[in-house]
């Protein structure tokens, strides 16, 4: 039987480059995208197909979807990784910024899931892995506009899949916690112009920058990661929702347990809100 064929976003570092290497150890056909295909190298070396994706180009992705179908005849598998996170006060972050948070993380993977469907239905079977976050979960300061993008994600997610059940097409939600990436560094940049000395929140811009590196202390490597995922969403019948990672259990488990305003407290009291009383 020819090997299954996985595309997965988001593939220059970090998790999607690790997800092609635990992919192809389990012997599939990895496709890895991103938007600068010369980062895909090292992939390319290892015997992987590589190709340029800008996920926010819908014209891009119907091209290259249909050009994976053309070359490998089939998708089994879609791997939804590619995101960032914009931080920052929503006080400040204007129009165009969450434009883009939910464009990215929302409507793109939707979008590549719609593309990919049609030929996974004719085939009888596929496997759509949509990678959410535990901060969809749990909302914090100076994080709002990351947080609804992937609660918006994993209701998508859900949806998905019982819309997709009965044509064969199972869908996983995956919620991972602290996993180490570049996910802090970019993070980071997209505070840039958000907070101006003029801000009300001006003076816990230490404190803003705490958060967007959060997901990097205390880390759990990628490889670890994704060959932890790998391992769960190949099995016959993969779980719906998978949580992996530091954090990714014991703080959805603390927001259920603690009455809401005092959750609230505590994360106000960590990220320095409750000294602009």
């Amino acid at each position: 039987m020819a090997s299954p064929v996985v595309l997965i976003t988001g593939c220059s570092s970090g998790i999607g480059s690790f997800l092609c290497r635990a992919f192809q150890r389990k012997g599939y056909r990895v496709v890895a995208t991103a938007r600068q295909v010369e980062r895909l190298e090292s992939l390319r070396e290892k015997g992987m197909a590589v190709l340029a994706l800008d996920v926010d180009d819908p014209q891009a992705v119907e091209d290259v979807v249909r050009s994976i179908l053309i070359t490998e005849g089939k998708i089994d598998v879609l791997v939804n990784n590619a995101g960032f996170g914009q931080f920052g006060p929503l006080m400040d972050i204007d129009r165009d910024k969450l434009q883009r948070q939910f464009q990215t993380n929302v409507f793109a993977p939707l979008l590549l899931a719609q593309q990919v469907a049609p030929s996974m239905k004719e085939q009888g079977s596929g496997l759509i892995i949509n990678i959410g976050s535990i901060s969809g979960l749990v909302t914090t300061p100076f994080a709002g506009a990351y947080c609804a993008s992937k609660a918006a994600l994993h209701s998508l997610s859900g949806a998905m899949r019982m819309e997709l059940a009965p044509f064969n097409i199972q869908v996983v939600t995956v919620q991972p916690g602290a996993i180490a990436s570049g996910f802090g560094q970019s993070a980071e940049t997209s505070l840039a112009g958000v907070i101006s000395s003029s801000s009300w929140y001006a003076a816990l811009e230490p404190d803003i920058r705490v958060r967007a590196n959060l997901s990097q202390v205390a880390a759990t490597p990628s490889d670890r990661f994704a060959t932890e995922l790998v391992a769960q969403v190949t099995k016959p019948e993969p779980p719906s929702v998978i949580r992996l990672g530091k954090k990714s259990l014991w703080l959805p488990w603390l927001k259920k347990m603690l009455p809401n305003r005092l959750m609230e407290f505590m994360l106000s009291q960590k990220f320095g809100l409750s000294d602009l009383n």
